[in-house]
């Protein structure tokens, strides 16, 4: 089976979006989805499967006086909003982070947002930025090699890519964050297409070089029903619904 990958940029991944939602309800045209997606299940896409989630790495430059989430929270609250985070847009799942971050921690951060990750890293990396929250698969090499400073991954429990590094649950109980892909497709698609496209997902996802890549780059295969994608999209979308409210976060 051929597959075709078309990269659609624009309005935060809107375009793409809606390019599936008018497309034909036969199979062949699939939603590749993340977070900035999940409104869209509410009506025009049907969840097909999970394929990975992938935690955050809170991360600092190597001269800031922290290597641990507990020494970031008491530097953050000596210095208030003198830290400066950067982060890859508003609404994008690294901003809620950060805000949850400073909800539960108790801390001013000053929040410095980015056309992409891609930007702010690069500024991490030179040290015109103090921190980031930051998706595993772009910072794995830059923590690997000493360039950045993991102090902690958002996941629920510790990333099997970096067993040392501790999750930010130890010491904020409850704290989770971090992004997911997954696919989707029209609304009006036969279950049986749905059923067959998500077998064919979790297949792939037992592949051992499949599974090898994605331990690479600090992600965690999602395999499962598509009812069970739809109910972790529902329970995500639940989660952060109060920070989010109460942050005012607005995408834009």
């Amino acid at each position: 089976m051929a597959v075709r990958v078309e990269n659609h940029v624009g309005a935060s991944g809107n375009d793409a979006t809606r390019l599936v939602v008018r497309a034909a309800p036969d199979g062949g045209t699939l939603l590749l989805c993340a977070p900035v997606n999940a409104i869209e299940f509410r009506d025009d896409i049907v969840p097909v499967a999970g394929i990975v989630r992938v935690p955050l790495i809170i991360e600092v430059h190597p001269s800031v006086p922290a290597v641990s989430i507990p020494e970031l929270i008491a530097h953050a609250r000596a210095n208030p909003g003198q830290l400066r985070v950067a982060y890859a847009g508003r609404g994008t799942p690294q901003h809620v982070g950060i805000e949850l971050f400073q909800h539960m921690a108790g801390v001013r951060l000053s929040l410095v947002a980015y056309p992409g990750s891609a930007a702010a890293l690069d500024d991490l990396l030179r040290g015109a930025a103090d921190a980031m929250f930051d998706p595993a698969p772009s910072s794995m090499p830059h923590v690997r090699a000493g360039r950045l400073v993991a102090l902690a991954t958002t996941g629920p429990t510790r990333s099997t890519s970096l067993p040392g590094v501790p999750a930010v649950t130890e010491f904020l109980p409850g704290y989770e964050a971090g992004s997911w892909m997954g696919l989707g497709v029209p609304r009006q698609t036969p279950p049986d297409v749905v059923t067959w496209l998500n077998q064919a997902v979790n297949e792939g996802l037992k592949d051992v070089e499949i599974r090898r890549a994605l331990d690479a780059l600090g992600a965690e295969p999602m395999p499962g029903s598509p009812a069970e994608f739809a109910s972790f999209i529902a329970t995500e979308t639940a989660r952060y619904a109060d920070i989010i409210t109460r942050a005012g976060i607005r995408r834009g």
